[in-house]
């Protein structure tokens, strides 16, 4: 009980955050650095979080992107670490998690094994560290070398254009969000094969029902697998979120006219207005919760009416006040993140801290 009290919650009603829920910031003093190793999260510097996971220790992680390190904290004491990288240092450098460096990492996923997968966009790699040795290295890109070639061969071979956000599906598969090539990407973790399974290039509209082949995507930004093994699709520059059907392998268009704004809310989620999404969770009902970064919200795609809503945030940029969801400003967050008991955590980065809406 301890670790859900500390570590950050949404408590859901039925789907909804609760009347008596409230903002809370559970890292970061706003300071963009990354400062404060070993002491308490609220005391330390904070530069720039994005994605979040749960390790299996039960520990909170976040990629710091401009501290180009991935961070820990503690559920016991509330404490933060550097997990792996060198503060405030960015490179390309495998081996051993306390000397690796990392260059803008975006998006962080355990698998069930405990093994870290990391999307370190500007080295071009998705990198990997082992839950046992603490040992980091390269599953997918050469390293800082961008491109677009290696399909069918070994992804430590083959060239990728930013890729900013990595999934893992199934246990024996990965995805990544090749964002600037306007393709999904897709790694056997058995093989280490890399092949191209969306996307074809071109920076156009996504027709709704287009069958997967030869349909484009517009900046693929992030992805989510939802309990039927479907992917969710967040566009950047296409402004929407599609879903993949596996069962019929088509796209189906779930929210985002196309044109990027902030509107809607209360109304069909395929009208409204989202702005840049740059992350995204599924929620305890099913529900798609989205980083909606350029409106400074986070806001959510109901599953079973379509109908899309604010859940932080107020479409200002600001920091805060803790408190009242609504009334608790952000500035540019990447990162939403459920636990297994459905709890919600947020990267709110360019403040600088890592906030939860606790009961």
């Amino acid at each position: 009980m301890r670790r859900l009290c500390l570590a950050a919650l949404i408590v859901l009603t039925g789907g909804m955050i609760g009347i008596a829920a409230e903002v809370r910031t559970i890292a970061g003093t706003g300071e963009k650095t990354t400062s404060g190793d070993g002491g308490p999260a609220l005391k330390a510097g904070v530069n720039e979080p994005f994605g979040l996971d749960i390790g299996p220790d039960g520990a909170l992680y976040w990629a710091e992107f401009g501290g180009n390190v991935i961070r820990r904290m503690n559920p016991a004491d509330q404490t933060v670490t550097i997990y792996a990288g060198v503060g405030n240092k960015a490179g390309y450098q495998d081996g051993a998690a306390n000397q690796a460096l990392f260059n803008q990492p975006h998006e962080i996923r355990f698998d069930a094994a405990g093994n870290l997968f990391i999307s370190d966009m500007l080295t071009q790699t998705i990198r990997r560290i082992d839950w046992k040795t603490k040992e980091v290295s390269t599953v997918a890109g050469v390293g800082n070398k961008s491109g677009f070639s290696g399909d069918d061969g070994p992804a430590t071979k083959a060239l990728f254009d930013l890729p900013i956000s990595v999934v893992l599906d199934g246990p024996k598969g990965m995805l990544i969000c090749d964002i600037k090539n306007h393709r999904i990407r897709a790694v056997d973790l058995m093989s280490g094969i890399v092949k191209t399974v969306a996307g074809t290039g071109e920076r156009k509209p996504t027709p709704d029902g287009a069958p997967l082949a030869g349909a484009p995507l517009n900046g693929p930004r992030t992805l989510a697998v939802d309990a039927d093994g479907n992917v969710i699709i967040v566009l950047r520059e296409g402004s929407a979120v599609y879903r993949w059907d596996r069962k019929k392998n088509v796209l189906q268009h779930l929210a985002g006219s196309g044109k990027a704004g902030y509107s809607g809310d209360g109304g069909d989620a395929k009208l409204a207005q989202i702005n840049g999404p740059k992350g995204v969770a599924i929620g305890p009902e099913g529900d798609i919760y989205l980083a909606d970064t350029e409106s400074h919200t986070i806001r959510a795609i109901r599953l079973k009416t379509g109908v899309i809503e604010t859940v932080v945030g107020n479409g200002q940029k600001g920091d805060g006040p803790d408190g009242d969801p609504k009334k608790c400003q952000l500035n540019r967050p990447h990162g939403v993140f459920f636990d297994k008991e459905g709890h919600l955590y947020i990267g709110d980065s360019s403040n600088n801290k890592v906030r939860t809406v606790a009961k």
